[in-house]
């Protein structure tokens, strides 16, 4: 499964990508998280199974119907995000888009 995180710059998301890996590779699924930023979104978007948008993302709106009309699954990651340490939590969301 392909999934990208995009945020602004494609920094914080690097560390939500890194740990959803992570915590995928526990639970023995087959997960590629990549980060993103929202400039680089458009060109990737085609290749993804889902995107997981940061909080802070001013036009989440407009990437969830971007997504949508690919049919790429979307969903706005909550504030507290970061605070996810070990990628489980992210993980557990990422399943509700199924």
């Amino acid at each position: 499964m392909q999934i990208l995180v995009v945020c602004g710059a494609g920094a914080s998301s690097t560390f939500v990508a890194q740990r959803l890996r992570s915590a995928a590779s526990a639970a023995g699924m087959d997960v590629d998280a990549s980060a993103v930023s929202r400039t680089a979104l458009d060109a990737r978007l085609t290749s993804a199974d889902a995107v997981l948008i940061g909080p802070h993302l001013p036009d989440a709106a407009d990437v969830e119907a971007a997504a949508a009309r690919l049919g790429v699954r979307a969903l706005v990651l909550p504030a507290d995000v970061f605070t996810d340490r070990d990628g489980s939590r992210t993980l557990e969301l990422l399943s509700t888009l199924r």
